[in-house]
């Protein structure tokens, strides 16, 4: 009795880092190539538990960042996309934005700053979700292995009713009372060369 309770004591740790996500249930826009995704809680618990074992990159952009605040726990902002100053979309009635061309640049120098290689484990958040599993599959294109999508990101998903209605309430980083902050770290930020 006693070694089959120090092997649960043993396995314990290890169960709270594994994907708790339903593949079946994250929608068509949030899917990657690699299949790999977590809640903002498992990477939260992830990045705690095994700080140096991955590379946690937050891609939204720096006005982002900036002015919604970042997990306290990122290794690094990186940009996936950027605004594009001069396009404006009138469907979606916002700046349009364009891919960042230094993004795989800037992703495989944070690897070699922490490292790790690209079998190592990379964990994307964005806003929603949504960038984030995009970023994925360019990063599976160009060779990485193991880079796994925050589903819920930062700010999480818009209510679909009641008097929170169209406004990020539901799930994400913040929502789930996670750490993060205002406060920047400089050495953590993605300034343009």
């Amino acid at each position: 009795m006693k070694t089959i309770i120090a092997g649960l004591i043993c396995i314990l740790p290890f169960t709270t880092l594994m994907a708790s996500v339903d593949v079946k249930k994250v929608s068509k826009k949030k899917q990657t190539t690699q299949g790999l995704y977590m809640t903002a809680e498992e990477a939260y618990k992830d990045k705690t538990v095994n700080p140096s074992d991955s590379l946690f990159v937050d891609i939204r952009t720096r006005a982002e960042v900036q002015f919604v605040g970042a997990p306290s726990l990122i290794d690094f902002n990186i940009p996936y996309m950027l605004h594009d100053k001069e396009s404006w979309n009138e469907k979606k009635k916002k700046f349009s934005m364009e891919p960042n061309s230094n993004f795989s640049i800037a992703i495989d120098e944070a690897i070699k700053k922490k490292g790790l290689n690209k079998n190592s484990k990379i964990i994307l958040i964005c806003r929603s979700g949504n960038r984030s599993a995009g970023a994925v599959n360019l990063l599976d294109q160009l060779g990485y292995k193991n880079v796994v999508t925050v589903t819920d990101g930062f700010e999480g998903g818009k209510a679909k009713t009641g008097t929170n209605k169209g406004h990020r309430v539901v799930n994400g980083w913040k929502n789930a009372g996670l750490p993060w902050s205002y406060n920047l770290n400089e050495s953590k930020m993605y300034i343009e060369n």
